[in-house]
């Protein structure tokens, strides 16, 4: 476990469930370099962890860290607005710079997008000064 708080609901992204945690947490069957078994089960958990980042602190971790874990922080941040062509690059100068490690996984991140632009507004966690505060489209205009 990283230094610093306790999340308070995790996702994972695992081929096995993973070790249970003394927060909730929601599993997602998904085997390294591949796409999640039930692939409308791992978009409710994204549309699910996404809606609870907006009040909690979320973790979202496979075992290995960049091509699962990577391609849900791309549908993550489809949902928080980034155009689902821009997507993967945006978790790779972000996050890692071998996020979403194959093909197939940047094809899901597309095909994400394609749900995601039916969730609207967008509403999109940002750091304002010390505190997280919750901006939507609507505010920005």
């Amino acid at each position: 476990m990283p230094a610093g708080p306790e999340p308070e609901f995790g996702l994972y992204l695992q081929a096995t469930p993973p070790p249970s945690t003394v927060w909730p947490s929601r599993w997602v069957r998904w085997r390294d370099w591949w796409l999640p078994a039930d692939p409308d089960d791992a978009r409710d958990a994204l549309i699910e962890v996404w809606q609870l980042s907006l009040t909690q602190r979320v973790e979202v971790a496979c075992s290995g860290g960049r091509g699962r874990t990577g391609t849900a922080l791309a549908c993550l941040a489809i949902l928080d607005g980034v155009a689902r062509g821009d997507a993967v690059s945006f978790v790779r100068r972000q996050y890692h710079r071998r996020a979403v490690e194959t093909p197939w996984q940047r094809r899901f991140v597309t095909r994400f997008g394609e749900l995601a632009a039916a969730h609207e507004p967008t509403v999109t966690p940002q750091l304002v000064g010390d505190q997280d505060s919750v901006v939507t489209d609507q505010d920005q205009a």
